[in-house]
């Protein structure tokens, strides 16, 4: 009886895991390329509105990348099972941030890196969170994911008021319902930011002040300019909609500084003109992990010198690595993307940029 019982567990498990996968590591439906909408690009904007196609899927701005085979990404899949084995030796450290100087804080411009592709940024008299996650495992199934290596390096108590959340996308590290909920308590005044097809979901959470944006779109929020902006990636959250909300990169302009967040991307020629409209940018933050297999993350994630690569495009003067080594998400060693990025940073021959790694919880002024 024991026996059996731990079979179903381990049955239920297993399937469990296999749905987790199956939202991150499908194939990216390749979609039609027959579009129904198509919005004009007028002079005042940097992007016109995404495209969608017959299905009612959106599309990126360049043409797709392969996700691999499926021999690539069934071995990916069955290696997902031996993660729990992997030692967090090489993970990122932590360091104590009590909140108290970001409390008292008005005038500086600082980062703060709380994990995985979560920042706090302060600037220009405001004070916002990208794509945050306090949860242990993002996953639609909470006993099944890939774990956190590194606890959040600050609390959410000990957050100043938080005026603006922004949402690079639907994969559930990225958009975490518990967490939005959290802050959404915190402070009735928070204004979450998500790009288009998202506002219902966190609606249906009970978060109310939502605003939804498509690329080329622009906010001000007291002090600050927001631009919603494109990224080369995908969505998707269970079975049956994939593609069907949009995802996006965000800068953040105001009259002192200027902060560009790339979301979860590949990389792509979108860059280039974000920076020439735009910047330069005081500082980026790019994703520099999720990269191999190399044949299934090409097409919607960076490695480290495409990163580098991504925050000379945009004209950053300062780059800071995000989207490594809090989760387990794919099969690089954890040391390799922050030292790839800071060798690239150095080395480029295409201009000057200085790369940052933080220690999670670290803050820095920019």
């Amino acid at each position: 009886m024991k026996f059996s019982r731990n079979l179903k567990l381990l049955v239920i498990a297993a399937i469990s895991l296999s749905s987790f996968v199956l939202v991150y590591a499908t194939s990216i439906d390749a979609p039609s390329q027959a579009l129904v909408a198509e919005a004009a690009q007028s002079d005042d904007r940097i992007f016109a509105p995404a495209r969608i196609n017959d299905k009612r899927q959106f599309l990126n701005l360049d043409p797709e990348r392969s996700s691999g085979s499926a021999a690539v990404r069934i071995a990916f899949m069955v290696r997902r099972f031996g993660t729990w084995f992997r030692s967090g030796a090489d993970a990122p450290k932590r360091v104590d941030n009590d909140g108290e100087y970001l409390k008292r804080n008005r005038s500086e411009a600082t980062i703060t890196w709380v994990g995985h592709a979560t920042l706090l940024v302060q600037m220009d008299g405001m004070n916002f969170l990208t794509d945050p996650i306090w949860s242990n495992t993002p996953s639609p199934v909470p006993f099944v994911g890939p774990r956190r290596w590194v606890a959040p390096g600050i609390t959410l108590s000990a957050l100043p008021p938080i005026d603006f959340v922004v949402i690079s996308h639907n994969h559930f590290d990225h958009l975490d319902l518990p967490t939005l909920r959290d802050l959404a308590a915190l402070r009735i005044e928070t204004v979450f930011l998500v790009p288009t097809g998202n506002g219902q979901l966190l609606r249906d959470a009970g978060i109310e002040s939502v605003r939804e944006m498509n690329w080329g779109d622009v906010l001000t929020l007291k002090h600050v300019t927001v631009h919603c902006l494109p990224t080369q990636h995908w969505s998707k959250r269970s079975l049956t909609d994939t593609r069907k909300s949009l995802w996006a990169s965000w800068a953040v302009t105001g009259s002192e500084k200027k902060f560009y967040f790339a979301g979860d991307t590949g990389y792509f020629s979108g860059f280039e003109t974000i920076g020439a409209r735009l910047g330069p940018f005081d500082l980026a933050a790019v994703p520099v992990g999720a990269y191999e297999p190399t044949e299934m993350m090409q097409g919607s994630h960076l490695n480290p010198e495409e990163a580098v690569q991504a925050a000379l495009d945009v004209r950053a003067k300062s780059a800071v690595a995000i989207h490594y080594g809090t989760f387990d998400l794919s099969d690089e060693p954890l040391s390799d993307p922050p030292k790839r990025f800071k060798a690239a940073a150095a080395n480029a021959t295409t201009g000057e940029l200085d790369g940052w790694t933080l220690n999670v919880g670290e803050t820095r002024l920019f």
